[in-house]
């Protein structure tokens, strides 16, 4: 597969980072640079870089990260030449058709070879993965793609055929029915293929030959990728009439969620604190307009008092009445104080039962003019089912959100399995037809030919329940 080294390597694939929706595949060759809106970086630089690391661009203005490839990424970054499979879908076929390590799958429609790849590495070196696809440069771009990304060739075969039309052939169990040494170490499976996944615009016409390349000693499966409902209406019929069981269509859908950290909401205190601070500013900046008696504008009249008028006697006049007015008003500020300035209190001040806050502010435009202020702290209604709490609202608090999928086109995938079938034997007929028990020998009791052993029995049980009942109606219509 993709290279094992630690450091990027001449002639390595690695997938570049740029940002969450441009990730793109990049093959190290020296000589070459890579342009991109995050800087220019030559492949020579990237030679000898650990994988997974951060590269910043020769102007200092960007950076990339260069990753070691996974079929993951690949699927992420590969160039689309056909619609793909995502990740969501070829995780829930790959667990479905139940492939593992050493079996042995076809599919049909390689396409860009994203389902290709994450099977290959689930098969493991002792699977094998037969690929089919009809159009002549998808599948020698493919070749080219296994190749470069290190795949064992003895592990995948490519052939072009349009399998709709023609079929699968007889290659596949040519190949894996070729007996000898390697059918012992069981290399390449035994009698056919464990899994058929058939990705085709017109999958109901390769079914009855998906069934002639699947296995016949165990129990199989087979899996159609469509994006339309009236393609898997067909599909269905078509699995029916070729002895299919156990069919379902899903629908995979991604729902991905951001997690972040965010400082968390202020508490009940701090937030009526701040309230009350708002409210206290909002009163004095009345009081000082109406003293100003400029409402809008507060510091014109302290702009008379420093004699900064244009005209000088008027200037005089107007600073005598400010004077004047500012006695009147600092002999009635001790009557009158609380009439200007009020107090904000609620009368549900009973709630808390707490200290008052006295608010002192100097105002420099209007003369030196004391301002105070009482609050009831715990005046403020608290809403219904919230408490305070005390502490500091500095803790951070963990949010997710759902993101948009970019990537989150999908289709119908449709399963079936195949029951396994038991072959009968010259001497296993001879024994039916004289009545006697069938009993198998070890080489055909392998794995799910009990569910073979089952249906002989039942066969045999029902021809004899079919003899008594017709003797049993012969004696009752002689009685009769």
């Amino acid at each position: 597969m993709w290279s094992t080294n630690p450091l990027i390597a001449p002639g390595d694939t690695v997938i570049l980072w740029l940002t969450r929706e441009a990730i793109q595949p990049l093959l190290i060759e020296p000589g070459k640079e890579f342009n991109s809106k995050f800087g220019s970086y030559r492949h020579s630089e990237l030679v000898g870089v650990p994988y997974g690391s951060k590269v910043p661009s020769r102007t200092g203005k960007g950076f990339i990260h260069v990753l070691r490839p996974t079929p993951e990424l690949w699927t992420l970054a590969l160039p689309h030449r056909t619609q793909i499979l995502y990740l969501a879908d070829i995780s829930f076929v790959t667990a479905y058709l139940g492939i593992t390590s050493g079996s042995v799958v076809v599919e049909a429609g390689t396409g860009s070879g994203s389902f290709s790849h994450s099977t290959l590495r689930t098969i493991g070196p002792t699977g094998h993965l037969f690929s089919y696809e009809f159009h002549q440069n998808r599948l020698n771009k493919a070749k080219t793609e296994f190749a470069e990304h290190g795949f064992d060739t003895s592990r995948v075969t490519l052939e072009l055929r349009n399998v709709c039309k023609d079929g699968f052939g007889d290659n596949v169990l040519k190949l894996l029915n070729r007996g000898g040494e390697e059918e012992e170490e069981g290399a390449r499976g035994a009698r056919g293929a464990d899994a058929v996944f058939l990705d085709l615009p017109a999958p109901w016409d390769a079914v009855e030959s998906a069934k002639r390349v699947l296995r016949k000693d165990k129990q199989t499966r087979i899996c159609c990728f469509s994006p339309c409902i009236e393609q898997v209406l067909r599909t269905v019929t078509a699995l029916n009439d070729a002895g299919f069981s156990d069919i379902t269509t899903y629908e995979t859908l991604l729902r991905p969620h951001d997690i972040s950290s965010v400082p968390s909401l202020p508490t009940i205190a701090e937030a009526r604190s701040k309230i009350v601070d708002i409210e206290v500013r909002k009163e004095e900046k009345r009081v000082l307009q109406v003293m100003s008696g400029h409402r809008g504008n507060p510091g014109k009249q302290a702009k008379d008092q420093d004699g900064k008028s244009r005209d000088a006697g008027v200037g005089e006049k107007r600073k005598r009445e400010a004077k004047d007015k500012g006695d009147s008003d600092e002999k009635g500020e001790e009557g009158k104080g609380d009439e200007q300035i009020g107090e904000v209190e609620d009368s549900n001040s009973d709630v808390g039962g707490g200290k008052r806050i006295k608010v002192e502010r100097e105002d420099r435009a209007a003369g030196d003019v004391r301002m105070e202020v009482d609050i009831e702290p715990d005046s403020v209604a608290r809403p219904e089912g919230l408490t305070s709490t005390s502490g500091s609202s500095a803790e951070q608090k963990i949010l997710t959100r759902v993101m948009p999928e970019v990537r989150g086109h999908t289709s119908y995938l449709t399963f079936a399995c195949l029951l396994p079938q038991v072959v009968e034997t010259p001497s296993m007929r001879a024994k039916r037809q004289k009545g006697e028990k069938v009993e198998m020998n070890e080489e055909e009791t392998q794995e799910g030919n009990f569910n073979g052993e089952v249906r002989e029995k039942m066969s045999t049980e029902d021809e004899s329940n079919q003899e008594e009942n017709k003797s049993g109606g012969d004696k009752d219509g002689m009685a009769s």
